[in-house]
């Protein structure tokens, strides 16, 4: 059972999402993907692939539920659907 909300663990999680259009989503509940289709159609070596993800994950700053409040409540979200949630 992953209880994100109750007991939050995002300063730990290593989970990320790719969608079929190739985002890369940090978080379930993440505003926006990172394009990463335009990396590998532009023809992008593997470690040209790895520093990618390695710079996304590095600054990531998900931190969804850690700071679910009222505040939260009107951002947009990702259909889960969508990124295999």
């Amino acid at each position: 059972m992953i209880a994100s909300v109750t007991q939050p663990f995002c300063g730990d999680c290593t989970r990320a999402r790719l969608s079929a259009e190739g985002k890369l989503f940090t978080c379930l509940f993440a505003v926006r993907g990172h394009d990463l289709r335009a990396l590998v159609r532009g023809g992008a070596s593997d470690e040209e692939l790895e520093t990618a993800l390695h710079g996304v994950w590095k600054t990531r700053k998900d931190r969804y539920s850690e700071l679910r409040s009222n505040a939260t409540e009107s951002l947009p979200k990702v259909e889960m659907s969508y990124i295999g949630g």
